[in-house]
């Protein structure tokens, strides 16, 4: 139900469709390597479906490779805190079922759906930066590629539609997300729309479709929407927007080569960590003062108190170089803007 590549944090047609934009994507064919020099891998970073990943011959371990299970973190994260702001969950045995079942919806579905389908519309670049992976490097076929898309999106559309039933919805709230969300991250990937083309906006529907998407479903499953809401995780995506920019910066080489105009190839590595980390602290400042004048100040207060050790890592690594530090940055920092999430969604349900 999102997108995001960690080497870079991702339907609808038929396999024509695939198939037409595949002629568009083989009209320049990189020559790369077929692996990674032996023994300089992963296989936790295989697992992961992260870079680093050791080279792989089972294709049920290629296949998980290709959802990326490391980008499912923020998906499950996301229906906690939309199940949190509805203010109607409850510890008992069917609450958790529900909650369980959209994580599965979210997460390995529609995300693994999402991160395959990225893969597969980026299987040029990566033939430059990572030609190792396996659908550059051939380890999995098309047709498995392709099923493995299918798969996923169908069940995922699935599962949002007995989420509606289970939860008596007159109107199918949770699958018209979970269609729409696959609808983004078709045209985030694909041809002729392809967003992650522009750096704002293809960074942008990455923020929304990590944070938004699923708060919406968890809060949709267990309460209302209320534009109120709507507003708020939106404007929380432009944070997410900044965690999409820190994945871009390892990928200029390609980007350049392929014409994709990221943040850090149109604006340069200097102006742009700084629109990335702008975004990022901005915005959850900018919550706490939504807070504030809602009443909410302990909720705003621990929110800015989460925002500095942010901050802190941001001069310490980021700022300093980041490319070299993304990853030590990502896994220092980003811990506590999701905790800022919780924060905010337990503010709204009271």
């Amino acid at each position: 139900m999102g997108i995001w590549d960690p080497s870079r944090p991702s339907c609808f047609g038929q396999r024509l469709t695939v198939r037409a934009a595949e002629i568009e994507t083989n009209k320049v064919k990189p020559q790369a390597p077929d692996k990674a020099p032996a023994g300089n891998g992963s296989s936790i970073n295989q697992l992961l479906g992260i870079k680093g990943a050791a080279q792989e011959t089972n294709k049920w371990k290629i296949r998980l490779q290709l959802t990326k299970p490391v980008t499912w973190a923020p998906l499950i994260w996301g229906v906690v805190c939309g199940a949190a702001a509805s203010g109607n969950f409850h510890w008992n045995l069917e609450d958790v079922s529900k909650s369980i079942v959209c994580m599965i919806m979210s997460a390995p579905c529609l995300t693994g759906y999402t991160q395959t389908i990225n893969d597969w519309y980026d299987r040029e670049i990566d033939a430059i930066n990572e030609p190792y992976r396996p659908i550059p490097s051939g380890a999995i076929s098309e047709s498995e590629v392709i099923t493995q898309i299918w798969v996923l999106l169908l069940g995922g559309l699935g599962l949002a539609g007995l989420l509606d039933v289970w939860a008596g919805h007159n109107f199918p709230v949770v699958f018209y997300l979970a269609l729409g969300g696959s609808l983004l991250s078709y045209i985030y990937s694909a041809p002729p729309l392809k967003l992650k083309q522009n750096g704002w906006i293809g960074n942008f529907a990455l923020g929304a479709s990590y944070i938004s998407l699923p708060w919406w479903a968890g809060q949709a499953l267990f309460g209302t929407l209320t534009p109120d809401i709507i507003v708020l995780t939106l404007l929380y995506s432009i944070a997410g927007l900044g965690i999409a920019i820190v994945n871009d910066f390892k990928s200029i080489e390609g980007d350049r080569v392929l014409g994709l105009q990221s943040l850090p190839v149109a604006f340069g590595v200097d102006t742009a960590k700084w629109i990335c980390v702008g975004a990022i602290d901005i915005t959850q400042i900018s919550v706490a003062g939504y807070l504030l004048g809602s009443g909410k100040s302990y909720y705003a207060l621990a929110l800015l108190a989460l925002v500095i050790p942010q901050v802190v890592f941001q001069f310490q690594y980021f700022l300093k170089d980041p490319i070299k530090y993304d990853v030590k940055y990502q896994a220092s920092a980003q811990p506590f803007l999701v905790l800022g999430l919780l924060v905010t969604a337990l503010a709204t349900s009271h």
